[in-house]
């Protein structure tokens, strides 16, 4: 847990030291006071806590306008979904031409490759959870049509969430790692669950005969995850199929094949690591048998997905 705030600071450094702050806590942005506020009289405090691959922090600070530009993208590499969960004050998170609008107990989602803009024109708190992108968007498809849009946390799956969040935020620093794990998990899958609701996320089903075609192909890729060969191509030979079939398959799921067979990849050792029944198995055998071939891109990929190397995923 970290607590970072402007209390120690001169009044006329404490804006540029916020805005480095918030630069260091979430991705590059810029920030301005709003109104009349003084720079001298500004205030605000961050508290961070570390999940695998989720970080949750609580922001307190006084009127401000927050802005992400194509020139802070251009010059980093950051990937985050966000979410700000207004706990006190009034928020608005601007992004992809739309205005979502927070109370108390609301929610919005904002993605860090594409420019944003938060504003609170008086003081304010929020709860904020910074995800991987890749790690969002291996659950969702249309991710750009979620963002900026107001989920209510009075009701359904959005009340679950807030609920959640503010249990987690009491006990976050009691948590050990097994049971992190979990937590994290599952504020995923609420937070997923939360944004499904939203008309954006609705969209026809599969026909049968795609769905049937799906469900074989993910079927077959289980089967094969230990084959190092394993490819969109050689599940569409298996299958009886052509390669732009297996894509057309999928034009409609969170991931492409290729990042699928990835994702699951990455999964079973996940568990495997987890397995007392593996335990006399290094960490490198687990990734071979799952079919990685290079221990070095398995160990940088992991910790991409998970937030940690896999030896530490397996200690803990």
């Amino acid at each position: 847990m970290q607590v970072l705030s402007t209390d120690a600071v001169p009044g006329e450094q404490r804006l540029a030291y916020w805005t480095d702050l918030i630069c260091n806590v979430y991705v590059q942005l810029g920030c301005d006071p709003v109104r009349d506020a003084r720079p001298v009289a500004f205030e605000g405090s961050i508290r961070r806590h570390s999940l695998p691959s989720l970080d949750v922090s609580v922001v307190r600070s006084g009127p401000q306008s927050v802005m992400r530009t194509p020139g802070h993208i251009a010059r980093s590499t950051d990937d985050y979904f966000l979410v700000g969960i207004q706990t006190a004050g009034r928020g608005v998170v601007r992004q992809d031409g739309r205005d979502a609008v927070l109370s108390v107990g609301d929610f919005a989602l904002y993605d860090s490759t594409r420019p944003y803009q938060l504003m609170f024109d008086d003081d304010f708190e929020q709860i904020v959870l910074k995800l991987p992108g890749e790690r969002l968007r291996s659950e969702l498809r249309d991710t750009q049509a979620l963002t900026a849009t107001t989920v209510s946390g009075r009701e359904g799956a959005g009340h679950l969430l807030i609920s959640m969040i503010r249990t987690l935020r009491e006990d976050i620093d009691t948590l050990q790692p097994g049971s992190a794990l979990a937590v994290a998990n599952g504020v995923m899958s609420i937070l997923v669950a939360g944004l499904q609701t939203l008309p954006a996320a609705h969209a026809p089903g599969l026909s049968q005969l795609a769905a049937f075609h799906l469900a074989r192909i993910k079927r077959c890729i289980e089967e094969q995850l230990g084959d190092p060969s394993l490819s969109v191509g050689s599940v569409a030979a298996r299958l009886g199929l052509s390669v732009s079939q297996v894509h057309r398959v999928f034009a409609r799921e969170p991931l492409t094949p290729g990042q699928y067979i990835w994702e699951r990849r990455l999964e079973a050792c996940s568990r495997d690591l987890r397995d007392p029944r593996l335990a006399g198995r290094t960490v490198a055998g687990i990734a071979f048998a799952r079919g990685f071939n290079d221990a070095a891109h398995f160990s940088r990929a992991f910790r991409e997905r998970f937030g940690c190397s896999p030896r530490t995923w397996r200690q803990s």
